[in-house]
């Protein structure tokens, strides 16, 4: 059953939902340990689907999720572990001072500076996600924000930070919040000569900004290349940030991908 919110977020986007329509939604009413294990299969899966596109770069990127049971804890990727293979009992739990609770390989020093200080700053992140991908890199590197010159794009519309103070690897907490701060309330941030950083209130949510994201980066690149590419309007770009720039919507976009990679790798959930 697709609660009246839920229903209203999706029918911005796709019109009118029949009350007996079977509809994937984001699950709700869970108990702590339903909904940390729902999280962690959710981030097994996001870590595959960004090995599939091709998101890793060595042992650089993370993904992590706020565990429910204790908000100042969060799961990630083990350090120097492929994405293509991670399972969900390769996650480690992870305090925010970087001390592992639950696990046996180490964390990224680098995931726990940017990741704790963005769950620090932003207690409505459920997760956050961060890889150098190549068009999100490239793009980076210009220090100019995304346009609103695509309909994907308009989701990140007034609704994405630019973090300017590259200041080399992030091992220090004051990067870290320098880069939350960047975030701010939005959805997403560019980081200059770094990459691209997403939050969401689900892990869906936050890797199908991530790869949404790269893939505009993408656009912009090509457009800019060719010519002068054609903004939408303020209006309609607001509009269609609206209509698709919601986390239900965000989940709801990832889904088809999750589906793939379930399919096709069971082994995940191992």
């Amino acid at each position: 059953m697709i609660d009246e919110g839920t229903r209203k977020l999706l029918e911005a986007a796709v019109g009118p939902i029949p009350d007996n329509c079977d509809l994937p939604v984001p699950p709700t009413g869970l108990s702590v340990e339903e909904e940390r294990e729902q999280r962690k299969r959710d981030l097994a899966v996001a870590f595959r689907v960004f090995g599939k596109l091709g998101f890793s770069e060595g042992v650089a990127g993370h993904i992590t999720a706020r565990d429910p049971g204790d908000p100042d804890l969060f799961w990630v990727n083990p350090f120097g572990m492929s994405f293509n293979q991670i399972r969900v009992s390769d996650l480690i739990c992870v305090d925010h001072n970087g001390r592992v609770v639950h696990g046996t390989r180490p964390v990224n020093r680098a995931a726990f500076v940017i990741h704790a200080q963005v769950h620090a700053a932003r207690p409505d992140a459920v997760a956050a996600a961060h890889a150098h991908s190549l068009n999100g890199k490239a793009f980076a590197s210009l220090g100019i924000p995304l346009d609103p010159i695509t309909q994907d794009a308009c989701a990140f519309y007034e609704d994405h930070g630019l973090y300017l103070e590259y200041g080399g690897v992030a091992l220090v907490e004051e990067e870290g919040k320098q880069i939350a701060a960047a975030i701010g309330d939005h959805k997403a941030a560019i980081l200059r000569n770094h990459g691209l950083i997403t939050v969401g209130g689900s892990v869906s949510a936050a890797a199908w900004w991530f790869v949404t994201m790269e893939r505009s980066c993408q656009a912009q690149l090509l457009a800019m290349a060719a010519g002068t590419p054609t903004h939408v309007d303020h209006e309609t770009a607001s509009l269609v940030r609206s209509q698709i720039g919601s986390d239900v919507a965000g989940w709801f976009q990832f889904r088809p991908l999750w589906e793939q990679i379930v399919a096709s790798q069971p082994d995940v959930f191992d």
